[in-house]
């Protein structure tokens, strides 16, 4: 039985934003208890020329909104990427949790053969719908919230791979 392009992209999409909510308690748990300025830890890097821990949370919520819009054909809501707090981040997340609420699985029939063009660095390509979720979105969103992961890592905070993976059941 094949799976629904539904179950492949909204429910993914909820679970990780729920792994970069658990992230966000554990920061500012973490920023409280070693009395740090939790928006220190919204500006973390890995490397000079590597998005912010604020960036990545950009990146995570916009990969998750823009693949369920390009998927159906429809318009994602617009966020300003100027979050410099914790709790802006928990904001973002939320409003992005609050559109992936109101897809219904009926929106998304059929479209694992809808055509996806992206133009990555003003170079075009053109997916399937499937292929495009398997191959770019996931993927892409996975790689944002693995960076959070590795930033707060980096930082001090005690992440670990059941944090990654969130609630499991």
């Amino acid at each position: 039985m094949p799976i629904s392009m539904y179950r492949l992209t909204v429910p993914v999409f909820q679970h990780g934003l729920g792994t970069l909510k658990t992230y966000l308690d554990k920061a500012e748990n973490f920023a409280k208890e070693k009395g740090i300025d939790g928006a220190d830890l919204v500006a973390a890097r890995l490397s000079s020329d590597m998005l912010p821990f604020s960036g990545q949370y950009q990146r995570a919520t916009d990969s998750a909104k823009l693949a369920i819009a390009r998927l159906t054909g429809s318009e994602a809501p617009k966020f300003e990427d100027n979050e410099v707090t914790i709790t802006q981040l928990r904001e973002r997340v939320a409003k992005t949790e609050a559109y992936l609420a109101t897809v219904e699985p009926a929106a998304l029939e059929g479209t694992e053969a809808r055509e996806i063009t992206l133009s990555p660095g003003g170079n075009k390509i053109t997916f399937r719908g499937d292929e495009y979720v398997m191959t770019f979105a996931l993927p892409n969103f996975f790689f944002h919230l693995a960076t959070a992961h590795a930033i707060l890592r980096n930082q001090g905070v005690p992440v670990g791979k059941m944090d990654y993976l969130g609630r499991l059941a």
